[in-house]
């Protein structure tokens, strides 16, 4: 109990000294609590960001669990497909701990063509009637955000998709095509037997750009895939997986490649790279026939990663100088506030103070001080971050778009980030007053008293 009681005293005193030098401490208080608001944001950008990614990942790219794979007619050919597409999403469904849902997404790569422009994209075939998250997530860009002129409203119903020979573009697709809602374009692709095939898509649909990914990709019905690649109906690209936790997609993925494994079916080995990456690999190696692909959402959109880690790094790069900068300016402080209570110090020594006691004494204030601070600047940074959220501002830069993964700037945040950046901030003010207190604490309590300034 004297234990406590000597501690609740000396942070009573630490608080005291604190206010006295309210002039040091308020610059202290500010610089501090500024780095932990700008910590606070750019942990919130660099959250909203890997929002961004996963949602737009699982929506347009990926499952959270991808079972795909390539089929050989010939060893040299390779045909992202899987064969017996309904056999394989029964064992998969039936065979997956913690199963949400899943469905099929179509795969093909050709060239969109209008009278006026040409794009080269992946065609995406879906089975509208199993996509309600797809529809629930796409949002349609206003008419004049695609074509110069254009109306300041909403044109087009992406569910007009189940209608036959139907597209739905991205606002970057419909600028550079000069198409709108209503107009005809050309989709141009190859057979799995190599043979060029054309059809012409109306597009009913044109959505609001998610970055990088809604520049691979537009999206038509399922029997639109089949007809431009002459395929079987009783195939498809991918099954894509979601489960009830994310977290668990490592886990679930591995225990369904032992699944179809024990089931007779072929598997690649695992490479965590997207599909239309392995394309010269499977090409050059000898086999024919069927072998399944199991990979993750994160796998799909790897090329995008460096997104993230530069961000990242940037993140830290900046807090560390503006850490190292607070380090030394309170340094400094504990420094000339010794200087200035040496006598006091003597004095306290003298009624009995122990050494270990002035050195908790000069961390307490220090710890006090950084707690105050990055707390209150946690809390400012909460509120900017909360308000620029809701304010749903739009990213005129089309190039910064892209890193954002979304024309609007969305900022998430984390608590355990927010602790985090608190206790890393608080940690480094205490330590910062280290030497200063050991100093402090190695006053001789004569020459302190005799010390004159």
């Amino acid at each position: 109990m004297r234990i406590f009681a000597g501690t609740r005293v000396l942070f009573q005193i630490a608080l005291r000294n604190l206010i006295q030098a309210r002039r040091r401490t308020g610059v202290l208080f500010l610089a501090v609590g500024t780095v932990t608001a700008m910590l606070v944001l750019l942990q919130a950008m660099s959250a909203g960001i890997n929002d961004n990614m996963v949602t737009a990942a699982t929506t347009l790219s990926a499952g959270e669990i991808n079972v795909a794979g390539f089929y050989k007619v010939t060893p040299g050919s390779a045909a992202p497909i899987v064969t017996n597409a309904a056999a394989v999403r029964k064992i998969v469904e039936e065979n997956t701990p913690g199963l949400d849902y899943t469905l099929e997404r179509h795969r093909s790569w050709g060239k969109a063509v209008s009278e006026t422009g040409t794009v080269q994209t992946g065609l995406t075939g879906i089975i509208p009637k199993q996509e309600d998250r797809f529809f629930h997530t796409l949002q349609l860009a206003k008419e004049k955000d695609y074509v110069e002129g254009g109306r300041d409203e909403v044109i087009g119903d992406p569910r007009q998709l189940s209608e036959p020979h139907t597209v739905v573009l991205f606002a970057n697709q419909a600028k550079r095509l000069g198409v709108k809602v209503g107009d005809v374009i050309t989709y141009k692709t190859e057979t799995q037997v190599g043979r060029a095939n054309t059809l012409d898509l109306k597009v009913v649909g044109v959505a609001k750009d998610l970055g990088l990914l809604s520049s691979f990709s537009c999206f038509t019905q399922k029997e639109t895939v089949l007809e431009l690649g002459q395929l079987d109906p009783d195939t498809t690209g991918a099954i894509w997986v979601y489960l009830k936790n994310i977290d668990d997609a490592p886990a679930v993925m591995a225990h369904l490649r032992e699944v179809l494994t024990a089931h007779g079916y072929r598997l690649m080995d695992y490479n965590p790279n997207p599909f239309f990456f392995k394309f010269e690999d499977v090409q050059g190696e000898d086999w024919t026939g069927q072998k399944l692909d199991l990979t993750l959402w994160k796998d799909e959109v790897s090329f995008l990663s460096w997104v993230i880690i530069a961000f990242n790094t940037v993140t830290w790069f900046l807090t560390s100088i503006l850490v190292a900068i607070i380090t030394i300016g309170i340094m400094n402080a504990m420094w000339q506030s010794v200087r200035e209570r040496t006598r006091e110090i003597g004095t306290m020594r003298a009624v009995g103070l122990s050494r270990v006691q002035t050195l908790l004494l000069f961390m307490a204030e220090a710890v006090l001080l950084g707690l105050g601070s990055t707390v209150a600047g946690s809390g400012v940074g909460v509120v900017i971050s909360l308000a620029v959220d809701a304010a749903n501002i739009h990213v005129p830069i089309e190039a910064m778009a892209s890193i954002l993964l979304s024309d609007r700037i969305h900022l998430s945040v984390k608590p355990g980030t927010v602790v985090a950046a608190i206790g890393f901030l608080t940690t480094f003010t205490g330590l910062s007053a280290l030497w200063p207190a050991i100093r402090a604490a190695l006053l001789q309590p004569v020459k302190a008293l005799a010390h004159v300034e």
